[in-house]
């Protein structure tokens, strides 16, 4: 018995270790989008953004976010529709970089 248990103690113990990181990830996406926000308000605040600029950056922000969504309605997000979304969040980046620095 105790050899049984110490084999699925080990199994448990490695399934545990190799999902960590998929799991760290799992936030990722939401992380980046709330420091896009913050970008986007810090922009507002301090005047390096106008009116329209930030409606057009919040509008792309929304655009992403609602893709999201249609991507979790199978209740996860696979790797292509990570990548999808990574994708769209690295060109919303550079979007509020450009208008935050013209």
């Amino acid at each position: 018995m105790n050899r049984y248990m110490a084999v699925f103690m080990t199994g448990a113990l490695l399934t545990l270790t190799l999902t960590q990181p998929f799991l760290a990830r799992a936030g990722e996406i939401e992380q980046r989008q709330r420091r896009q926000q913050s970008r986007i308000a810090e922009g507002i605040e301090s005047g390096a953004l106008t009116p329209k600029e930030a409606t057009r950056l919040e509008a792309e922000e929304a655009a992403i976010q609602r893709e999201k969504r249609h991507f979790k309605r199978d209740g996860k997000l696979g790797p292509k529709e990570k990548a999808k979304l990574n994708r769209d969040l690295n060109r919303a980046s550079r979007h509020i970089y450009r208008e935050k620095h013209d």
